[in-house]
């Protein structure tokens, strides 16, 4: 077997095995920082301060009952989760994580990862409309509009920065920021940068614009019929594609993987990517949710013509 072949396979596995520990631990990590935020203790009895929580909620949901509803359509209800781990996992096939740690090197990385991504709503969209129930049915189609239009902002806030790199490859968009904290782009697009991260919020579920599968409702939207490893399997996406846009944000805003004063440049990303995860936990901890009416409402009247403008006053400052 080719060598390329043979390395490619590793680096896969590698992605796969980490990033699926690491969604575990961060459940673990969310837990405790939202207890010590709320001035609670947080998983302490299984195990060292809780650790081995982690293993007891793994092991709970391997051995869950896997039931499908007598009236749901079973080939989509069965299939619906593995679309929604399976794009979150595609979509780091053209991340960058650190220096020479990708699998595939393709120059049209971000829209790649963006479309992967976006393809994701499938799986929450279809489980909800499978299962027979009119609550499941309302949440996939809650799921469908928020990841829609979200979308929408996500890819019109990275266009400015686009323009300025002229290239949609994630390894020219770092090399773009190498020099300095002075050439990061969120200097010169610091617009774009809050615009994609509030956008990254609601695309990954997480507070305030957690309407997915919210969880003050009793009836938890798409995931109501759900149990199990099934169930698992949309939140070991959902914590991927969490990491996935912390990521991006580092790659396209925060310098990437170039060095940071003294600090090597893989140390540097994994840094950043910690602090944008800290940041996602903090922004659960800090605020509540919001209605329905109210994200679709930021989304159409206050997020998409702040892109819309920025992109157009970032053409014409360039023109200039």
């Amino acid at each position: 077997m080719d060598n390329d072949i043979i390395m490619t396979i590793v680096k896969v596995v590698v992605i796969l095995t980490v990033f699926s520990a690491l969604a575990g631990f961060t459940t673990y990590i969310e837990r405790k920082i939202l207890a010590f935020m709320q001035r609670r203790l947080g998983p302490m009895h299984v195990g060292p301060f809780g650790l081995l929580q982690i293993l007891a909620d793994g092991a709970k949901l391997f051995t869950k009952e896997d039931f499908i509803p007598q009236h749901a359509n079973r080939p989509i209800f069965m299939i619906a989760p593995v679309i929604t781990a399976a794009t979150a996992f595609i979509a780091m096939s053209a991340v960058p994580f650190i220096p020479g740690v990708i699998i595939s090197d393709i120059n049209v990385g971000v829209l790649f990862v963006l479309g992967a991504m976006a393809t994701g709503l499938y799986g929450p969209l279809l489980g909800g409309m499978s299962q027979a129930n009119k609550w499941g049915l309302l949440g996939g189609a809650r799921t469908a509009i928020q990841l829609l239009s979200y979308e929408v902002v996500t890819g019109l806030s990275i266009l400015a920065p686009i323009m300025l790199v002229g290239s949609l490859s994630l390894i020219d968009i770092n090399n773009y920021q190498a020099g300095g904290i002075s050439n990061w782009l969120i200097w010169t697009q610091p617009v774009a940068f809050f615009l994609f991260l509030i956008a990254g919020y609601a695309e990954t579920n997480r507070t305030p614009f957690d309407l997915l599968e919210h969880e003050a409702e009793i009836v938890s939207g798409y995931a109501t019929e759900y149990s199990g490893m099934r169930w698992g399997m949309f939140f070991i996406g959902e914590y991927a594609n969490l990491f996935t846009v912390s990521f991006l944000t580092a790659l396209m805003f925060l310098g990437g993987f170039n060095d940071m004063w003294f600090i090597p440049g893989a140390i540097a990303i994994i840094l950043k990517v910690m602090f944008l995860i800290f940041l996602f936990l903090w922004t659960r901890a800090a605020w509540p949710h919001v209605r329905p009416d109210q994200l679709m409402w930021l989304c159409w009247k206050i997020l998409m013509p702040l892109a819309l403008l920025n992109i157009l006053i970032t053409g014409l400052v360039m023109m200039v």
